[in-house]
Protein backbone atom coordinates (compact mmCIF):
# COMPACT_ATOMS: atom_id res chain seq x y z
CA UNK A 1 0.00 0.00 0.00
CA UNK A 2 1.25 3.49 -0.82
CA UNK A 3 2.38 5.52 2.18
CA UNK A 4 0.14 8.42 1.13
CA UNK A 5 -2.87 6.07 1.27
CA UNK A 6 -1.99 5.25 4.87
CA UNK A 7 -1.14 8.71 6.16
CA UNK A 8 -2.90 11.01 3.72
CA UNK A 9 -1.32 12.80 0.79
CA UNK A 10 -0.99 16.11 2.63
CA UNK A 11 0.99 14.55 5.48
CA UNK A 12 3.12 12.13 3.50
CA UNK A 13 5.78 14.85 3.07
CA UNK A 14 7.26 13.68 -0.20
CA UNK A 15 7.22 10.02 0.83
CA UNK A 16 3.81 9.25 -0.60
CA UNK A 17 4.99 6.85 -3.30
CA UNK A 18 6.78 4.55 -0.85
CA UNK A 19 5.30 1.04 -0.88
CA UNK A 20 4.47 -0.01 2.69
CA UNK A 21 4.08 -3.65 3.72
CA UNK A 22 2.90 -3.10 7.30
CA UNK A 23 2.60 -0.68 10.22
CA UNK A 24 3.71 -1.00 13.84
CA UNK A 25 4.78 0.97 16.90
CA UNK A 26 6.97 -1.89 18.18
CA UNK A 27 10.39 -2.01 16.56
CA UNK A 28 10.61 -5.73 17.32
CA UNK A 29 7.66 -6.30 14.97
CA UNK A 30 9.15 -4.36 12.06
CA UNK A 31 9.60 -6.31 8.84
CA UNK A 32 10.88 -5.32 5.41
CA UNK A 33 9.16 -2.17 4.07
CA UNK A 34 7.20 -1.42 7.23
CA UNK A 35 6.27 2.04 8.47
CA UNK A 36 7.47 2.49 12.05
CA UNK A 37 5.46 4.85 14.26
CA UNK A 38 7.67 6.22 17.03
CA UNK A 39 5.05 6.48 19.77
CA UNK A 40 6.13 8.10 23.05
CA UNK A 41 5.09 6.18 26.14
CA UNK A 42 5.91 5.00 29.65
CA UNK A 43 8.62 2.69 28.33
CA UNK A 44 10.49 5.57 26.68
CA UNK A 45 10.70 7.66 23.54
CA UNK A 46 9.75 5.69 20.44
CA UNK A 47 12.48 7.47 18.49
CA UNK A 48 15.02 5.66 20.67
CA UNK A 49 14.12 2.54 18.71
CA UNK A 50 14.46 4.10 15.26
CA UNK A 51 17.82 2.46 14.59
CA UNK A 52 16.43 -0.94 15.53
CA UNK A 53 13.45 -0.37 13.22
CA UNK A 54 15.80 0.61 10.40
CA UNK A 55 17.94 -2.49 10.95
CA UNK A 56 14.86 -4.67 10.69
CA UNK A 57 13.80 -3.17 7.38
CA UNK A 58 11.64 -0.12 8.14
CA UNK A 59 11.10 2.10 5.11
CA UNK A 60 9.80 5.25 6.81
CA UNK A 61 9.37 6.60 10.34
CA UNK A 62 6.44 8.63 11.64
CA UNK A 63 7.32 10.63 14.73
CA UNK A 64 6.18 13.58 16.89
CA UNK A 65 9.32 15.59 16.13
CA UNK A 66 12.18 15.80 13.69
CA UNK A 67 15.23 13.64 14.35
CA UNK A 68 18.13 12.03 12.56
CA UNK A 69 16.98 8.49 11.88
CA UNK A 70 18.79 7.47 8.70
CA UNK A 71 15.38 6.99 7.04
CA UNK A 72 12.68 9.28 5.66
CA UNK A 73 10.92 10.74 8.70
CA UNK A 74 7.48 12.36 8.75
CA UNK A 75 6.44 14.56 11.68
CA UNK A 76 2.80 14.48 12.86
CA UNK A 77 1.14 16.16 15.82
CA UNK A 78 -0.47 12.99 17.24
CA UNK A 79 1.48 9.84 16.48
CA UNK A 80 -0.95 7.55 18.30
CA UNK A 81 -3.90 8.80 16.26
CA UNK A 82 -1.88 8.61 13.04
CA UNK A 83 -1.00 4.99 13.80
CA UNK A 84 -4.61 4.07 14.53
CA UNK A 85 -5.93 5.63 11.32
CA UNK A 86 -3.10 4.06 9.29
CA UNK A 87 -3.95 0.66 10.79
CA UNK A 88 -7.62 1.21 9.91
CA UNK A 89 -6.65 1.89 6.28
CA UNK A 90 -4.23 -1.04 6.12
CA UNK A 91 -6.91 -3.38 7.56
CA UNK A 92 -10.01 -1.76 6.03
CA UNK A 93 -12.82 -4.24 6.77
CA UNK A 94 -14.98 -3.87 9.88
CA UNK A 95 -18.27 -5.41 10.99
CA UNK A 96 -21.29 -3.47 9.76
CA UNK A 97 -22.26 -2.36 13.27
CA UNK A 98 -19.63 -1.75 15.95
CA UNK A 99 -20.95 -0.78 19.39
CA UNK A 100 -18.56 0.35 22.14
CA UNK A 101 -19.26 0.62 25.86
CA UNK A 102 -17.27 2.55 28.46
CA UNK A 103 -17.64 3.05 32.21
CA UNK A 104 -15.81 1.89 35.32
CA UNK A 105 -17.68 -1.37 35.86
CA UNK A 106 -19.90 -3.63 33.81
CA UNK A 107 -18.24 -3.31 30.41
CA UNK A 108 -17.42 -7.01 30.08
CA UNK A 109 -20.93 -8.08 31.03
CA UNK A 110 -22.59 -5.54 28.72
CA UNK A 111 -20.63 -6.60 25.63
CA UNK A 112 -21.16 -10.26 26.45
CA UNK A 113 -24.91 -9.70 26.90
CA UNK A 114 -25.17 -7.67 23.69
CA UNK A 115 -23.41 -10.43 21.75
CA UNK A 116 -25.81 -12.99 23.22
CA UNK A 117 -28.84 -10.87 22.31
CA UNK A 118 -27.67 -10.39 18.74
CA UNK A 119 -26.96 -14.11 18.32
CA UNK A 120 -30.39 -14.98 19.73
CA UNK A 121 -31.89 -12.72 17.06
CA UNK A 122 -29.99 -14.47 14.27
CA UNK A 123 -27.09 -12.06 13.81
CA UNK A 124 -23.50 -13.20 13.33
CA UNK A 125 -22.05 -11.36 16.32
CA UNK A 126 -18.89 -11.19 18.39
CA UNK A 127 -17.67 -9.39 21.50
CA UNK A 128 -14.23 -8.04 22.30
CA UNK A 129 -12.82 -7.00 25.65
CA UNK A 130 -11.24 -8.14 28.89
CA UNK A 131 -12.17 -11.79 28.38
CA UNK A 132 -10.88 -11.69 24.80
CA UNK A 133 -12.76 -12.23 21.55
CA UNK A 134 -15.93 -14.31 21.78
CA UNK A 135 -17.87 -15.38 18.71
CA UNK A 136 -19.83 -18.39 17.50
CA UNK A 137 -16.64 -20.43 17.56
CA UNK A 138 -15.88 -19.81 21.24
CA UNK A 139 -13.57 -17.59 23.28
CA UNK A 140 -10.11 -16.49 22.24
CA UNK A 141 -8.55 -14.89 25.28
CA UNK A 142 -6.62 -11.64 25.09
CA UNK A 143 -4.57 -9.58 27.54
CA UNK A 144 -5.95 -6.05 27.14
CA UNK A 145 -9.46 -4.67 27.57
CA UNK A 146 -8.90 -2.56 24.45
CA UNK A 147 -6.10 -3.98 22.23
CA UNK A 148 -3.49 -1.76 20.57
CA UNK A 149 -4.63 -0.13 17.32
CA UNK A 150 -2.78 -2.44 14.93
CA UNK A 151 -3.99 -5.59 16.69
CA UNK A 152 -7.48 -4.11 17.01
CA UNK A 153 -7.88 -3.22 13.35
CA UNK A 154 -6.38 -6.51 12.26
CA UNK A 155 -8.95 -8.22 14.50
CA UNK A 156 -11.82 -6.16 13.07
CA UNK A 157 -10.70 -6.99 9.55
CA UNK A 158 -10.53 -10.69 10.39
CA UNK A 159 -13.95 -10.73 12.04
CA UNK A 160 -15.54 -9.02 9.04
CA UNK A 161 -13.81 -11.49 6.73
CA UNK A 162 -15.42 -14.35 8.70
CA UNK A 163 -18.86 -12.84 8.20
CA UNK A 164 -19.31 -11.15 11.58
CA UNK A 165 -21.73 -8.26 11.09
CA UNK A 166 -22.16 -7.11 14.70
CA UNK A 167 -19.40 -6.39 17.21
CA UNK A 168 -19.78 -5.30 20.84
CA UNK A 169 -16.52 -4.02 22.29
CA UNK A 170 -15.23 -2.60 25.55
CA UNK A 171 -13.69 0.87 25.48
CA UNK A 172 -11.37 1.36 28.43
CA UNK A 173 -10.27 4.83 29.49
CA UNK A 174 -6.68 3.98 28.57
CA UNK A 175 -7.71 2.59 25.20
CA UNK A 176 -9.71 5.72 24.41
CA UNK A 177 -7.07 8.10 25.74
CA UNK A 178 -4.26 6.36 23.87
CA UNK A 179 -6.20 6.61 20.58
CA UNK A 180 -6.56 2.85 20.18
CA UNK A 181 -10.19 3.23 19.02
CA UNK A 182 -9.45 5.97 16.50
CA UNK A 183 -10.39 4.74 13.05
CA UNK A 184 -13.04 2.33 14.34
CA UNK A 185 -16.30 3.05 12.53
CA UNK A 186 -18.51 3.15 15.61
CA UNK A 187 -22.29 3.16 15.27
CA UNK A 188 -23.29 3.17 18.96
CA UNK A 189 -21.63 4.17 22.22
CA UNK A 190 -22.75 3.32 25.75
CA UNK A 191 -21.95 4.41 29.29
CA UNK A 192 -22.45 2.26 32.41
CA UNK A 193 -21.22 4.03 35.56
CA UNK A 194 -18.31 5.91 37.08
CA UNK A 195 -16.24 5.37 40.23
CA UNK A 196 -12.60 5.36 41.31
CA UNK A 197 -10.20 3.37 39.14
CA UNK A 198 -6.97 3.70 37.15
CA UNK A 199 -5.57 6.55 39.23
CA UNK A 200 -2.18 4.96 38.69
CA UNK A 201 -2.52 6.16 35.06
CA UNK A 202 -4.76 9.24 35.30
CA UNK A 203 -3.85 12.29 37.41
CA UNK A 204 -7.24 12.47 39.07
CA UNK A 205 -10.88 11.47 38.67
CA UNK A 206 -11.61 14.38 36.35
CA UNK A 207 -8.92 13.29 33.92
CA UNK A 208 -10.22 9.72 34.15
CA UNK A 209 -13.76 10.93 33.43
CA UNK A 210 -12.59 13.08 30.51
CA UNK A 211 -10.81 10.08 28.96
CA UNK A 212 -14.04 8.08 29.00
CA UNK A 213 -16.02 11.00 27.59
CA UNK A 214 -13.81 11.12 24.49
CA UNK A 215 -15.92 8.18 23.25
CA UNK A 216 -18.86 10.58 23.04
CA UNK A 217 -17.33 13.98 22.33
CA UNK A 218 -14.86 12.78 19.69
CA UNK A 219 -15.25 9.19 18.49
CA UNK A 220 -19.01 9.15 17.92
CA UNK A 221 -20.38 11.38 15.17
CA UNK A 222 -23.36 13.75 15.65
CA UNK A 223 -26.61 11.89 15.10
CA UNK A 224 -25.31 8.57 16.40
CA UNK A 225 -26.76 6.99 19.53
CA UNK A 226 -25.44 7.11 23.09
CA UNK A 227 -27.00 4.54 25.43
CA UNK A 228 -26.67 5.73 29.02
CA UNK A 229 -27.46 4.16 32.38
CA UNK A 230 -29.64 6.97 33.71
CA UNK A 231 -29.18 5.76 37.29
CA UNK A 232 -25.43 6.40 37.27
CA UNK A 233 -24.20 9.11 39.63
CA UNK A 234 -22.79 11.06 36.67
CA UNK A 235 -25.55 10.35 34.15
CA UNK A 236 -26.65 14.00 33.99
CA UNK A 237 -23.11 15.10 33.06
CA UNK A 238 -22.84 12.41 30.39
CA UNK A 239 -26.23 13.23 28.91
CA UNK A 240 -25.43 16.95 28.81
CA UNK A 241 -22.15 16.29 27.01
CA UNK A 242 -23.83 13.96 24.52
CA UNK A 243 -26.60 16.45 23.80
CA UNK A 244 -24.04 19.19 23.13
CA UNK A 245 -22.29 16.80 20.73
CA UNK A 246 -25.57 16.24 18.89
CA UNK A 247 -25.89 12.57 19.81
CA UNK A 248 -29.23 10.78 20.12
CA UNK A 249 -29.83 9.87 23.78
CA UNK A 250 -31.20 6.43 24.70
CA UNK A 251 -31.31 6.34 28.51
CA UNK A 252 -32.20 3.24 30.52
CA UNK A 253 -32.93 2.38 34.14
CA UNK A 254 -35.26 3.33 36.95
CA UNK A 255 -34.94 6.99 35.93
CA UNK A 256 -34.57 6.19 32.22
CA UNK A 257 -37.04 7.23 29.57
CA UNK A 258 -36.12 5.10 26.55
CA UNK A 259 -36.25 1.94 28.69
CA UNK A 260 -37.86 2.59 32.06
CA UNK A 261 -37.41 0.03 34.84
CA UNK A 262 -40.83 0.17 36.50
CA UNK A 263 -40.54 -2.64 39.01
CA UNK A 264 -38.14 -5.34 40.24
CA UNK A 265 -39.01 -8.52 42.13
CA UNK A 266 -35.68 -10.10 43.04
CA UNK A 267 -35.09 -13.68 44.08
CA UNK A 268 -31.98 -15.65 44.96
CA UNK A 269 -30.66 -16.18 41.44
CA UNK A 270 -32.62 -13.78 39.27
CA UNK A 271 -35.09 -10.93 38.97
CA UNK A 272 -38.51 -10.34 37.49
CA UNK A 273 -38.59 -6.98 35.75
CA UNK A 274 -41.38 -4.78 34.49
CA UNK A 275 -40.16 -2.45 31.76
CA UNK A 276 -41.62 0.28 29.61
CA UNK A 277 -40.23 0.98 26.15
CA UNK A 278 -42.14 3.41 23.98
CA UNK A 279 -45.84 2.88 24.58
CA UNK A 280 -45.51 -0.78 25.59
CA UNK A 281 -44.91 -2.53 28.89
CA UNK A 282 -42.91 -5.77 29.08
CA UNK A 283 -42.44 -8.43 31.76
CA UNK A 284 -38.96 -9.99 31.76
CA UNK A 285 -37.66 -12.87 33.88
CA UNK A 286 -33.94 -12.05 34.02
CA UNK A 287 -31.86 -15.08 35.11
CA UNK A 288 -29.18 -12.91 36.76
CA UNK A 289 -28.81 -11.82 40.37
CA UNK A 290 -28.02 -8.33 41.56
CA UNK A 291 -29.05 -4.80 40.73
CA UNK A 292 -25.83 -4.16 38.83
CA UNK A 293 -26.58 -7.05 36.48
CA UNK A 294 -30.02 -5.58 35.82
CA UNK A 295 -28.31 -2.32 34.88
CA UNK A 296 -25.86 -4.13 32.61
CA UNK A 297 -28.65 -6.07 30.91
CA UNK A 298 -30.67 -2.89 30.27
CA UNK A 299 -27.66 -1.11 28.74
CA UNK A 300 -27.10 -4.12 26.46
CA UNK A 301 -30.80 -4.16 25.55
CA UNK A 302 -30.66 -0.45 24.75
CA UNK A 303 -27.68 -0.97 22.47
CA UNK A 304 -29.46 -3.82 20.68
CA UNK A 305 -32.56 -1.68 20.12
CA UNK A 306 -30.38 1.24 18.98
CA UNK A 307 -28.85 -1.12 16.41
CA UNK A 308 -32.29 -1.66 14.85
CA UNK A 309 -33.64 -4.70 16.71
CA UNK A 310 -37.29 -4.90 17.78
CA UNK A 311 -37.79 -4.23 21.53
CA UNK A 312 -40.10 -7.21 22.08
CA UNK A 313 -37.53 -9.61 20.60
CA UNK A 314 -34.70 -8.01 22.57
CA UNK A 315 -36.55 -8.31 25.88
CA UNK A 316 -37.43 -11.92 25.11
CA UNK A 317 -33.71 -12.62 24.56
CA UNK A 318 -32.89 -11.22 28.03
CA UNK A 319 -34.63 -14.21 29.58
CA UNK A 320 -31.91 -16.54 28.27
CA UNK A 321 -28.82 -14.50 29.16
CA UNK A 322 -25.86 -16.25 30.75
CA UNK A 323 -23.46 -14.37 32.99
CA UNK A 324 -20.09 -13.46 31.50
CA UNK A 325 -17.17 -15.67 32.64
CA UNK A 326 -15.89 -14.63 36.04
CA UNK A 327 -18.72 -12.13 36.58
CA UNK A 328 -20.69 -13.30 39.61
CA UNK A 329 -20.18 -16.79 38.23
CA UNK A 330 -21.68 -19.62 40.27
CA UNK A 331 -19.08 -22.39 40.62
CA UNK A 332 -20.71 -24.84 43.01
CA UNK A 333 -21.87 -25.34 46.60
CA UNK A 334 -20.80 -26.95 49.86
CA UNK A 335 -23.53 -28.05 52.28
CA UNK A 336 -25.97 -25.93 50.29
CA UNK A 337 -23.80 -22.80 50.53
CA UNK A 338 -23.13 -21.30 47.06
CA UNK A 339 -19.67 -20.22 45.93
CA UNK A 340 -19.14 -17.51 43.30
CA UNK A 341 -16.17 -16.05 41.46
CA UNK A 342 -16.21 -12.39 40.44
CA UNK A 343 -13.77 -10.02 38.74
CA UNK A 344 -14.48 -7.19 41.25
CA UNK A 345 -11.09 -5.57 41.83
CA UNK A 346 -12.13 -2.00 42.60
CA UNK A 347 -14.14 -0.53 45.50
CA UNK A 348 -17.44 0.13 43.75
CA UNK A 349 -17.48 -3.28 42.05
CA UNK A 350 -16.73 -5.10 45.32
CA UNK A 351 -19.48 -3.16 47.07
CA UNK A 352 -22.01 -4.09 44.37
CA UNK A 353 -21.08 -7.76 44.36
CA UNK A 354 -21.42 -8.07 48.13
CA UNK A 355 -24.76 -6.25 48.02
CA UNK A 356 -25.98 -8.62 45.30
CA UNK A 357 -25.03 -11.70 47.33
CA UNK A 358 -26.27 -10.50 50.70
CA UNK A 359 -29.84 -11.81 50.06
CA UNK A 360 -28.41 -15.29 49.41
CA UNK A 361 -26.72 -15.46 52.81
CA UNK A 362 -29.18 -16.29 55.55
CA UNK A 363 -26.04 -17.24 57.47
CA UNK A 364 -22.66 -15.64 56.80
CA UNK A 365 -21.46 -13.81 53.72
CA UNK A 366 -17.77 -14.64 53.22
CA UNK A 367 -15.42 -12.83 50.85
CA UNK A 368 -11.87 -13.67 49.75
CA UNK A 369 -10.01 -10.87 47.98
CA UNK A 370 -6.79 -8.88 47.67
CA UNK A 371 -5.48 -5.97 45.63
CA UNK A 372 -3.07 -5.68 42.73
CA UNK A 373 0.46 -4.41 43.11
CA UNK A 374 1.84 -1.48 41.10
CA UNK A 375 -1.66 -0.07 40.84
CA UNK A 376 -3.72 2.62 42.58
CA UNK A 377 -2.77 2.22 46.26
CA UNK A 378 -5.69 4.36 47.39
CA UNK A 379 -8.12 1.56 46.50
CA UNK A 380 -6.72 -0.79 49.13
CA UNK A 381 -8.14 0.77 52.32
CA UNK A 382 -11.40 1.54 50.53
CA UNK A 383 -11.82 -2.12 49.61
CA UNK A 384 -10.90 -3.22 53.13
CA UNK A 385 -13.53 -0.92 54.62
CA UNK A 386 -16.20 -2.08 52.16
CA UNK A 387 -15.50 -5.76 52.80
CA UNK A 388 -15.60 -5.37 56.58
CA UNK A 389 -18.86 -3.44 56.40
CA UNK A 390 -20.67 -5.59 53.84
CA UNK A 391 -19.47 -9.13 54.67
CA UNK A 392 -19.45 -11.23 57.82
CA UNK A 393 -16.12 -12.98 57.22
CA UNK A 394 -13.27 -11.34 55.30
CA UNK A 395 -10.20 -13.20 54.07
CA UNK A 396 -7.47 -10.88 52.78
CA UNK A 397 -5.13 -12.66 50.38
CA UNK A 398 -2.81 -11.92 47.45
CA UNK A 399 -4.10 -10.83 44.07
CA UNK A 400 -1.43 -9.91 41.48
CA UNK A 401 1.34 -8.44 43.66
CA UNK A 402 3.58 -7.75 40.67
CA UNK A 403 6.76 -6.02 41.88
CA UNK A 404 5.41 -5.05 45.32
CA UNK A 405 5.84 -6.91 48.58
CA UNK A 406 2.57 -8.84 48.99
CA UNK A 407 2.49 -8.39 52.78
CA UNK A 408 2.59 -4.61 52.36
CA UNK A 409 -0.47 -4.70 50.08
CA UNK A 410 -2.36 -6.92 52.51
CA UNK A 411 -1.43 -4.69 55.45
CA UNK A 412 -3.06 -1.65 53.82
CA UNK A 413 -6.29 -3.59 53.31
CA UNK A 414 -6.24 -5.16 56.76
CA UNK A 415 -5.67 -1.88 58.62
CA UNK A 416 -8.84 -0.43 57.12
CA UNK A 417 -10.85 -3.64 57.46
CA UNK A 418 -10.05 -4.11 61.15
CA UNK A 419 -11.21 -0.62 62.01
CA UNK A 420 -14.29 -0.52 59.84
CA UNK A 421 -16.86 -3.07 60.91
CA UNK A 422 -17.97 -6.09 62.82
CA UNK A 423 -16.64 -8.65 60.32
CA UNK A 424 -14.34 -11.48 61.30
CA UNK A 425 -11.01 -10.72 59.59
CA UNK A 426 -8.38 -13.24 58.43
CA UNK A 427 -5.08 -12.89 56.58
CA UNK A 428 -3.98 -15.81 54.39
CA UNK A 429 -1.40 -14.71 51.82
CA UNK A 430 -1.40 -17.82 49.65
CA UNK A 431 -4.49 -17.41 47.44
CA UNK A 432 -5.04 -21.12 46.95
CA UNK A 433 -4.85 -21.73 50.71
CA UNK A 434 -7.20 -18.81 51.35
CA UNK A 435 -9.78 -20.28 49.01
CA UNK A 436 -9.48 -23.77 50.52
CA UNK A 437 -9.89 -22.40 54.06
CA UNK A 438 -12.89 -20.26 53.14
CA UNK A 439 -14.61 -23.18 51.42
CA UNK A 440 -13.96 -25.44 54.42
CA UNK A 441 -15.76 -22.96 56.69
CA UNK A 442 -18.99 -23.04 54.69
CA UNK A 443 -22.18 -24.32 56.24
CA UNK A 444 -25.83 -24.19 55.28
CA UNK A 445 -27.04 -20.63 54.86
CA UNK A 446 -23.62 -19.18 54.02
CA UNK A 447 -22.46 -17.73 50.70
CA UNK A 448 -18.89 -17.20 49.51
CA UNK A 449 -17.42 -15.00 46.79
CA UNK A 450 -13.81 -15.04 45.64
CA UNK A 451 -13.23 -11.61 44.17
CA UNK A 452 -10.59 -9.87 42.11
CA UNK A 453 -9.44 -12.16 39.32
CA UNK A 454 -12.58 -13.52 37.72
CA UNK A 455 -11.78 -15.19 34.41
CA UNK A 456 -7.99 -14.80 34.74
CA UNK A 457 -5.84 -17.91 34.57
CA UNK A 458 -2.59 -16.49 35.92
CA UNK A 459 -1.20 -14.68 38.96
CA UNK A 460 1.45 -12.02 38.37
CA UNK A 461 4.23 -12.32 40.93
CA UNK A 462 7.34 -10.27 40.19
CA UNK A 463 7.94 -10.56 36.47
CA UNK A 464 6.35 -14.01 36.23
CA UNK A 465 2.81 -15.08 35.42
CA UNK A 466 2.15 -18.18 37.49
CA UNK A 467 -0.73 -20.46 36.49
CA UNK A 468 -3.68 -19.80 38.76
CA UNK A 469 -7.44 -19.84 38.31
CA UNK A 470 -9.94 -18.88 41.01
CA UNK A 471 -12.51 -21.09 39.32
CA UNK A 472 -10.19 -24.12 39.32
CA UNK A 473 -9.11 -23.45 42.92
CA UNK A 474 -12.74 -23.26 44.07
CA UNK A 475 -13.68 -26.40 42.15
CA UNK A 476 -10.75 -28.29 43.70
CA UNK A 477 -11.65 -27.04 47.19
CA UNK A 478 -15.26 -28.12 46.75
CA UNK A 479 -14.02 -31.55 45.75
CA UNK A 480 -11.77 -31.69 48.80
CA UNK A 481 -8.47 -31.38 46.93
CA UNK A 482 -5.91 -28.71 46.06
CA UNK A 483 -5.49 -26.79 42.83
Amino acid sequence: MRFSDLLGEARAAGCGDLDIAGVTADSRDVRESFAFFAVPGHAGDGLAYASDAKARGARVIVAPRAAEAGLPLVVVADVRAALAHAAARFFPRQPEIVAAVTGTSGKSSVVDFLRQIWIALGRDAASLGTIGIVDRHGAHYGSLTTPGPVALHQTLDGLAARGVTRLAMEASSLGIDQRRLDGVRLAIGAFTNFSRDHLDHHRDLEEYFAAKMRLFDTLLAPGQTAVIDADSSVAARVIDLCQKRGLSIFDVGATGRAIALLDVAANALGSKLRLRCGDETFAVALPLAGGFQISNALVAAGMAIASGEEPAQVFAALENLRGAPGRLEFIGARDGAPVFVDYAHKPDALDKVLAALRPLATGRLIVVFGAGGDRDKGKRPLMGEIAARAADVVVVTDDNPRSEEPATIRAAILAAARGAGRAEIHEIGDRGAAIREAVSWLREGDALVVAGKGHETGQIVGDQVLPFSDRAAVEAALQGGTE
